[in-house]
């Protein structure tokens, strides 16, 4: 399928959001992300703090596109392999297990950040040239909002469906558990100085799988 063509000098913005997200992501490693200086992004990724503040209002939005791509990512692979059910759940919580061995900083300063702000992800809005560049053969799906709400609620219903979801469990409720288990199963670990994150979500699960 043919791309419409991207004007360069929107195709030179979305590159530079997308080296400053970049820059971040290779800066936070094991630290939380208020410890990685806005200098020292913007050195790695080759850009001005003028040019940072025309892009993204403040330091922390990269956490929430940080969030918009890795959900984006999920919600692909989730169509493409055709998960459905609690596979579907299984295959979010299992990343984040995998990124927070990559990366340990994100998945707390993420929910720092959202506690703080007392809110729930408000995704960014993707350009076109983004959408194309990280999203190469997906842009339908990448072009979307990805909204976390829907996809739990669509895992639940099809969980209900299958006969997975434990009988007398509602699915609003399973809905509001799955939420409760994304922050809280991670927590946990961390409380427990466990590096095998994986098997607190897992243990939660169990509890409203059939």
């Amino acid at each position: 399928m043919n791309q419409p063509h991207i004007p360069l000098r929107e195709l030179k913005k979305a590159k530079t959001r997308i080296a400053l997200y970049e820059a971040a992501m290779s800066l936070i490693g094991d630290r939380v992300f208020r410890e990685v200086m806005l200098d020292d992004i913007c050195r790695m990724a080759e850009v001005s703090r003028v040019t940072y503040f025309n892009l993204f209002r403040k330091k922390e939005d990269l956490l929430l596109y940080f969030m918009r791509i890795w959900l984006t990512g999920r919600i692909i692979d989730i169509q493409e392999q055709q998960l459905r059910g609690f596979e579907a759940v299984r295959h979010l919580y299992r990343h984040i297990a995998e990124q927070s061995r990559e990366k340990a900083g994100i998945m707390p300063s993420l929910i720092a950040f959202l506690s703080e702000m007392k809110m729930h992800p408000c995704m960014p809005e993707l350009s076109q040239a983004e959408v194309q560049l990280l999203f190469p053969g997906h842009e339908e799906l990448g072009a979307e909002s990805p909204d976390m709400f829907a996809l739990f609620e669509r895992c639940m219903s099809e969980a209900a469906q299958d006969g997975t979801l434990k009988p007398g469990v509602p699915i609003p409720e399973a809905i509001q558990f799955l939420f409760m288990v994304f922050y809280g199963a991670f927590l946990t670990s961390q409380l427990y100085a466990s590096d095998d994150i994986g098997s607190f979500y897992e243990a939660q699960l169990k509890l409203i799988e059939n």
